[in-house]
């Protein structure tokens, strides 16, 4: 499939997948108001439903990366072309601030406005290099594995990260930089997002190494 078909998948699987974060971040605030307890396990459910769903609707099309450290991971594996990496990149980002437009229009609310939701310190940072070191390592483990069982997986591993890491587990550039644009439940103070982008990074890039040296030491076998 060419590549503008596989950029529209992209933007709007992003697209949908912040309308979810979002969206079910400010219904259930609204529903639960002062029980954050509640309100996450209803945003953690909602997103990795809305997340395995969007990523077999899409799989097939573009790949259902969605994040752009997934795009950078895939890149380094030779499982995509560099060419097409920014292309991708743009797609993402663009697609999620839409996304969050999206949420906000919905719950009329204004389409953007800067998180107020501190984020900050090491421990979140690193929080983020862990969601992102796991979330790789799931992807490239079950595509290893059984491709039709990547979607559940990543689901289920995001539901589970929203809960064991203390940043909630953003493990996605295009998400945090449109959470970054909604100063609800679900946003992040746009001063913390350099930290978070950068330990998404990371994370990624030594999942994808690590998986690397793996791969090579079965081929001595």
């Amino acid at each position: 499939m060419n590549l503008l078909r596989r950029c529209s998948a992209e933007a709007i699987g992003s697209a949908m997948l912040l309308a979810v974060i979002v969206g079910s971040g400010i219904m259930a605030e609204r529903l639960a108001p002062g029980q954050s307890a509640l309100a996450l396990l209803a945003n953690t459910l909602a997103t990795g439903a809305g997340l395995a769903a969007l990523i077999l609707s899409f799989s097939a099309i573009s790949g259902a990366h969605f994040n752009p450290v997934v795009t950078l991971s895939a890149a380094l594996r030779n499982a995509l072309p560099w060419g097409e990496v920014p292309a991708y990149f743009v797609a993402q980002i663009a697609g999620a601030m839409i996304g969050v437009v999206i949420a906000h229009v919905m719950f009329e609310l204004p389409w953007f406005s800067a998180s107020q939701h501190v984020r900050a310190g090491m421990a979140q940072g690193f929080s983020e290099f862990v969601a992102t070191f796991g979330l790789l390592v799931v992807i490239i483990g079950c595509a290893r594995a059984k491709q039709s069982t990547l979607a559940f997986a990543v689901g289920a591993y995001i539901s589970a990260a929203y809960w064991f890491t203390a940043s909630t587990a953003f493990a996605n550039p295009a998400v945090t930089l449109a959470r970054a644009a909604s100063d609800t439940f679900s946003g992040i103070r746009p001063a913390d997002a350099p930290l978070f982008i950068a330990a998404q990074l990371l994370g990624a890039v030594t999942a994808t190494y690590y998986f690397r040296w793996l791969q090579k030491a079965e081929l001595k076998q």
